[in-house]
């Protein structure tokens, strides 16, 4: 199960949910923004920083990273790639700091006493996941981090009761994006099951996920504005966006199928993409 894919995820929808794992965040985090960043000469690619406003004065770049499997490199690495990318970008930070998530500490490294200098400092913070508390207790956003150490017993009720209370305590657009973490934490977690299992098992409908929602909402009803024949070549343009999303970019002789599919087509297809994981599903469906 590759949980960093979901926690940047995370930190797209919510770049401020890094600094609530902090006890000092800058007074600036709602400013930040979620990026990757590529370091060259050797090239490093880091995957998740959070970097200052550009329009202040200097400031402090956060470096994320998420790790649910042993790696006994893992402070050489990621202590070398924050130094050198701060190196060569001095003129705009004031300062690096570097935050560490962990599902428990028996996955940190074992060595770690060449890097005591800073784990022992302010600069580097350790987050142990299965140390944050009770889920429910817990601030909704941090609770979807935590919800992907929980086991496979008690994970369902507990995804349940978030999805009860982001109706409760998000906006619409919000709610909708926490339903789709949560439903893809479960699809990770439970690798057997089809998306469209998760949900029932879940008790969410398709109609409540985000793509079905991009398909609906943008396509079939300004459709019923714009006329059906102009509806449908939306309802295909948002088809063909998602599936290049979900797949990557699609093959030309692909992609003319696609176009010629009927709206009823088209609709069961929209159903169906949230399951497609690559080309060869989408190929598999078009028969």
């Amino acid at each position: 199960m590759r949980r960093d894919s979901i926690f940047y995820q995370l930190f797209q929808q919510s770049p401020t949910l890094i600094f609530e794992l902090l006890t000092n965040p800058p007074e600036n985090a709602q400013a930040y923004r979620f990026d990757s960043v590529a370091v060259k000469e050797p090239k490093f690619e880091i995957d998740g920083v959070f970097l200052p406003p550009e329009n202040e004065t200097p400031g402090v770049v956060y470096f994320c990273e998420v790790q649910f499997q042993k790696d006994e490199k893992l402070y050489e690495r990621v202590f070398a790639e924050s130094s050198l990318y701060f190196y060569r970008n001095s003129d705009r930070f004031s300062d690096w700091q570097a935050v560490i998530i962990y599902p428990s500490r028996s996955i940190e490294q074992s060595n770690i006493y060449p890097h005591r200098g800073f784990l022992n400092s302010n600069q580097v913070h350790r987050v142990y996941l299965d140390e944050l508390g009770d889920i429910r207790q817990l601030p909704l956003w941090v609770a979807l981090m935590v919800l992907t150490t929980v086991d496979s017993e008690k994970a369902p009720s507990e995804a349940k009761y978030l999805l009860e209370r982001s109706v409760c305590e998000e906006a619409e657009t919000a709610s909708s994006a926490i339903i789709e973490l949560v439903t893809t934490i479960m699809v990770y977690k439970f690798e057997k099951l089809s998306r469209r299992e998760v949900e029932a098992m879940l008790g969410i409908t398709l109609k409540e996920t985000r793509v079905y929602r991009e398909i609906k909402e943008e396509g079939r009803e300004e459709g019923r504005e714009e006329g059906r024949e102009e509806g449908l070549q939306r309802e295909r343009s948002l088809i063909l966006r998602q599936l290049t999303r979900r797949v990557g970019e699609l093959p030309q002789d692909v992609r003319q199928r696609v176009e010629t599919l009927s709206l009823e087509q088209l609709e069961n297809l929209g159903e169906a993409l949230l399951d497609f994981s690559s080309i060869a599903n989408l190929q598999s469906w078009l028969g």
